[in-house]
């Protein structure tokens, strides 16, 4: 094997995943080493809740994301949503939907579909992910959940043509699947902002990652059930130390999924991001006992993806 870990050498690529776990030197722009990331933010009301819920156990909550997508929230829900970010300099990052789970067809939910789920599925699905981001930038948000590494890349080149705001962000969705250095480099490459890695990575191949890449990783603390439902609590120090810079991404285990959401399920929808922002507050907990020296970032944070006001959205 020596002579293939030496051409990854050549390539700037780690030979293999690192027996000493090494700090991590890289930063936010901000200095940081971590943020915090609220996810499954259905709408309005669940956002409402999170900032609430954050006041009252003093965590700062620095991104929340959404799962069902741009294409089920109305203008008015859009604009509330941006509206509510911006007056806490937030990021929101909505999902880029629809994707083949979603779809008529039948292989992503075959019993060896899963990695065909969070595709876009043919050309006119395509269009129609790209037509949710072109939506959703249009109401002022600035960041979307991508899945599909076409749908990157397209999305990346209408950023550089002007089809999209020069500031829009691209968060890889942990769905992407992508879990090793050389791949997730290349969606690097492609324009992602920022890359949610497979949820049951060890410490080990979270360093070797960060050794190929410079965007920041999301790495779950707590991961939902059909992502594993893995609780890494007390490895939270550890990862904000080899992985930095990290968004801490605080999911619930023992949650129903609830994509596609909507006001059927707005009362689940607000009680789950409540207790995920209570398992925030017992993940920093723990981070302040075990690492005190770790740096997280204040708020306003000059890269975070705050959504942008209707007057910056239409001149």
């Amino acid at each position: 094997m020596d002579r293939t870990r030496d051409f990854l050498r050549t390539l700037g690529l780690p030979p293999g995943d690192p027996g000493e776990l090494p700090t991590s030197p890289k930063r936010f722009p901000d200095g940081a080493q971590y943020r915090v990331e609220i996810p499954s933010v259905e709408g309005p009301e669940a956002l409402e809740a999170v900032y609430a819920e954050a006041d009252a156990r003093g965590v700062v909550v620095h991104r929340v994301s959404q799962g069902s997508g741009g294409m089920l929230l109305t203008r008015a829900e859009l604009a509330a949503m941006g509206d509510l970010a911006r007056a806490r300099e937030v990021e929101v990052s909505l999902f880029a939907r629809p994707v083949a789970g979603w779809d008529t067809g039948a292989a992503s939910v075959a019993s060896g579909g899963g990695p065909f789920a969070a595709q876009a599925r043919g050309a006119e699905q395509l269009v129609h992910v790209l037509e949710d981001i072109r939506r959703t930038a249009e109401a002022g948000i600035r960041s979307v959940l991508v899945t599909d590494l076409g749908v990157l890349s397209v999305a990346d080149r209408m950023r550089a043509a002007g089809e999209l705001p020069v500031d829009m962000r691209f968060k890889v969705s942990v769905q992407m699947g992508l879990a090793n250095p050389a791949s997730i480099r290349l969606a690097e490459q492609a324009g992602a902002t920022t890359y949610n890695v497979p949820t049951d990575l060890s410490l080990a191949q979270l360093a070797a990652i960060r050794a190929a890449v410079d965007l920041p990783l999301d790495v779950y603390i707590e991961a939902p059930d059909d992502l594993g439902g893995f609780v890494r609590h007390f490895e939270i120090a550890e990862i904000v130390r080899v992985a930095a810079p990290v968004y801490l991404k605080f999911g619930l285990r023992n949650a129903p999924n609830i994509y596609p959401s909507g006001t059927h399920l707005t009362p689940t929808a607000v009680a789950l991001v409540r207790e995920r922002v209570r398992r925030a507050e017992i993940g920093l907990e723990l981070l302040h006992r075990h690492a005190p020296e770790a740096v997280g970032s204040a708020l306003p944070a000059a890269d975070l993806a705050v959504p942008a006001t209707v007057a910056e959205v239409t001149r």
